[in-house]
């Protein structure tokens, strides 16, 4: 391999050519026409672009990657995360066009990737598991009958794809349908593949994770395990590496279940094997990402091993010297994105205006956007990554406290005041396992005493009320069960797509209906009346734009 085209945007684009940098390597960048000045742009040898802005044009353009790594005389394609990383479709073209693939062969993706095939091959090799519905064919009727039979609350999960996309939880049945619908509806727009299955919900579990290199020449490797458990949506937020209060005996089930699955399939590149810890400690196999991971930082921090160096040794065949990894201290990442944690995470695009970063000993930042920059309402809402590491958790969670007190962007609503509320909770900072509480539905819990905390944190340290800081109340004066609103009369309250349309001209609806579903940043938005009334107008079309402020329809 001699030049790199990087298939991806953002954070991991700039990270890969970081990486080609380091190595020797020439490196090609892609970009929309929204991201043509972005810093991932700037940071390659030579810079192409996708016409376009929208995923489906640009990002997910397989021809128009292709072809450009033709005419840029690229030998090689990284596809980061997200995106067409995990499409076997794609791995196979950039085979079939001569260039060398950094990642696992088609197959193996296909066997993988699709959520239904690798709990089969989990099964092969003895990795525990949860009671699902996972024959490929799930539907509104044989979920209603597997969820009767194993009991509620059930989860609904994208077939193909990850990050928490294409995801629900059923407590009720009479949430079963639309939930499926939702779920199926989320998984074609992330992935292009609505197909779902269902599985027993675990309460209260953990989200711990294993990061394993496998080379040509069936070496397998886990070089270290990660927990990812603080998640809002069933997306992560924060991780941290290794993963606390884990006994030798999880540890071993981990390391077993992750060598057993990327060993039968012949697998070749970076992948996360991802498990449920629950209550009682009982380990359960969930998926493998077939890729590199957002949160692979905190995994290098404490092994001293560069993920993308090692897929591009691996990609070239040479084989892994590594054997088993020594970790050193612990290592947390705060995934900084452009949401409004106090209104239900809304994506919040818009100009950074200014961005004031931290610094100091175990300070580490991966960040995609700079002072100036647009963050555009195309793509999803990570702005960067704040990864800081000390000798031990403790050490690395008071490093925190400062790092998030220094940083500061002002232009976009940010996570960063939840991070703050977070990182000092005594159930996050436990040192004892019995008083570590933490479990994946946690942050969507305590979200009302999170943001009395995080606007107690700020009169505490007389920070000034900065528009993209300021610490809103979480819900309505109207109380806590009922959903947030953001708009006066029937408004757009973010820049996006509209999915659905859920009323029509001339009908009747409510104070709290909902009227359309939007998408913006990869994530849904359901649109609410504010007050009761006749639809009038309806000013946009189903798969239009519409900025955020804008009519979407007009109430009589």
């Amino acid at each position: 391999m001699k030049k790199i085209l990087i298939a991806n945007r953002g954070e991991i684009a700039l990270r890969i050519a970081r990486a080609c940098r380091d190595a020797g390597y020439l490196s090609v960048a892609v970009a929309s026409e929204a991201d043509i000045h972005s810093k991932h742009a700037r940071a390659a040898d030579e810079v192409h672009t996708l016409k376009g802005s929208s995923p489906l044009e640009t990002y997910l353009n397989q021809q128009a990657i292709l072809d450009i790594a033709a005419r840029s005389g690229a030998d090689a394609v990284h596809p980061g995360y997200g995106l067409l990383s995990e499409n076997e479709t794609f791995a196979a073209a950039v085979e079939a066009a001569g260039l060398v693939w950094i990642g696992p062969s088609a197959d193996a993706i296909s066997q993988l990737g699709d959520k239904v095939k690798a709990r089969a091959i989990a099964r092969k090799v003895g990795a525990p598991l949860l009671p699902s519905l996972d024959d490929g064919c799930a539907s509104i009727d044989n979920a209603r009958e597997f969820a009767e039979n194993h009991g509620l609350p059930v989860i609904i999960k994208a077939q193909n794809g990850g990050g928490g996309r294409g995801m629900r939880i059923v407590r009720e049945m009479s949430e079963l349908e639309p939930m499926m619908a939702a779920a199926e509806r989320e998984a074609g727009l992330a992935f292009g593949r609505p197909e779902c299955f269902v599985e027993v919900y675990a309460e209260n579990a953990r989200h711990v994770e294993t990061q394993c290199l496998a080379d040509r020449h069936g070496n397998v490797v886990v070089l270290s395990t990660r927990d990812c458990t603080l998640q809002r949506r069933q997306q992560k937020l924060i991780e941290e590496a290794p993963a606390p209060f884990l006994g030798d005996d999880q540890f071993g089930q981990l390391k077993r279940a992750s060598v057993g699955i990327l060993k039968e399939v012949g697998y070749c590149g970076a992948a996360t094997c991802e498990f449920l810890v629950t209550e009682k400690g009982g380990i359960y196999f969930l998926e493998v990402n077939t890729r590199v991971q957002v949160e692979h930082p905190v995994t290098e921090e404490v092994t001293g091993i560069d993920i993308i160096r090692e897929m591009f040794d691996i990609a070239e065949g040479k084989p892994l010297e590594l054997k088993d990894t020594v970790i050193r201290g612990h290592s947390i990442e705060f995934r900084i994105n452009a949401e409004d944690p106090w209104a239900d995470f809304r994506p919040v695009p818009g100009k950074i205006k200014r961005m004031q970063l931290p610094g100091g000993p175990g300070v580490r930042l991966d960040f995609g956007y700079g002072e100036g920059d647009i963050i555009p309402p195309y793509y999803d809402s990570l702005v960067g990554k704040l990864i800081v590491t000390g000798k031990d958790r403790k050490q690395a969670i008071e490093r925190a406290v400062r790092a998030l007190d220094e940083l500061s962007i002002e232009g976009v609503t940010t996570v960063v005041p939840l991070h703050r509320a977070i990182i000092q909770r005594p159930e996050f900072a436990a040192e004892r396992v019995e008083a570590f509480q933490i479990y994946t539905r946690w942050i969507d819990v305590e979200m009302p005493r999170l943001s009395e905390e995080a606007a107690a944190l700020r009169v505490a340290a007389a920070m000034p009320a900065e528009a993209s800081d300021e610490v809103k109340p979480l819900f309505p004066a109207d109380g806590p069960n009922e959903a947030p609103t953001y708009r006066a009369g029937v408004k757009a309250p973010l820049s996006g797509v509209v999915m659905e349309l859920c009323v029509a001209e001339g009908e009747k609806i409510s104070r709290g209906d909902v009227v359309a579903i939007m998408e913006s940043m990869k994530m849904e938005q359901s649109i609410l009346a504010e007050e009761d009334g006749v639809v009038a107008k309806i000013n946009v079309v189903t798969g239009g734009f519409i900025e955020m402020g804008d009519d979407l329809m007009g109430i009589d």
